[in-house]
């Protein structure tokens, strides 16, 4: 209101070239943007169809780890029924890992003195060892099992013996083992007589058998009469 009570209208002023900040919008809603959703979804199938394939995978191994072992223990069944059946190739050769001889009676030897004579061929065989006239010659010390098996006829009395000949003992040959039968006068009879035990040899102890009476000692079979040696340690 102005001196003398005379009033005026208010006056504004108006800046019609002014600009004024805006409020930030709302985002868009989900269903604005499928493309993050088909991301996902894509992501998710990928794992899923991940862990199907690696099961398949799984249970065909297995399935190809069962059936492969049974046919190969069928295989094994069937080539040991072919080896026991019809063997087509000679079993290799294999080396003793310590001495050892098995031989078996050959025919007597005049003048012997009672010293059983043997015979080499197969199966009987000498390893590491010498055989010299009726005897077994040790080359590697050690303790050996030492056994002999005769089959005889007698009337009244039969000795079987084992004995050893030492460079350590040049007086006669030391008795390892002995088995005596006796009968009655006048009556024969079939026996058998074995003998075997474990000793300590030396490098060129020689080890033989005797009997009372080489002549009784009935060969008809191989593997009736038999002496052996085996190192076992």
């Amino acid at each position: 209101m102005a001196e003398g009570g005379i009033s005026y209208p208010s006056v504004f002023m108006v800046d019609s070239g002014a600009v004024y900040p805006r409020l930030p919008s709302k985002p868009p809603p989900a269903q604005q943007r499928p493309g993050i959703q088909i991301i996902l979804f894509l992501l998710v199938s990928l794992a899923l169809c991940g862990m199907v394939i690696e099961a398949f995978f799984i249970y065909h191994l297995y399935r190809a780890d069962t059936r492969g072992s049974g046919v190969f223990s069928k295989s094994i069944q069937d080539q040991s029924e072919v080896v026991t059946l019809a063997p087509t190739k000679a079993s290799p050769v294999l080396v003793p890992s310590k001495p050892l001889a098995h031989l078996i009676a050959g025919p007597p030897r005049r003048h012997s003195n009672g010293i059983m004579q043997w015979v080499r061929e197969e199966p009987p065989f000498v390893y590491d060892m010498d055989y010299r006239d009726g005897k077994l010659v040790i080359k590697r010390e050690g303790f050996y099992y030492v056994y002999s098996k005769l089959f005889f006829k007698d009337s009244i009395h039969f000795t079987h013996t084992v004995l050893k000949d030492t460079d350590r003992y040049l007086a006669k040959p030391i008795p390892l083992l002995q088995s005596q039968w006796f009968h009655a006068k006048g009556k024969s009879a079939l026996s058998n007589s074995y003998l075997g035990g474990v000793f300590q040899f030396f490098r060129n102890d020689s080890i033989f058998v005797t009997a009372s009476n080489t002549s009784n000692v009935i060969r008809s079979k191989a593997y009736e009469n038999y002496f052996g040696v085996v190192m076992i340690c």
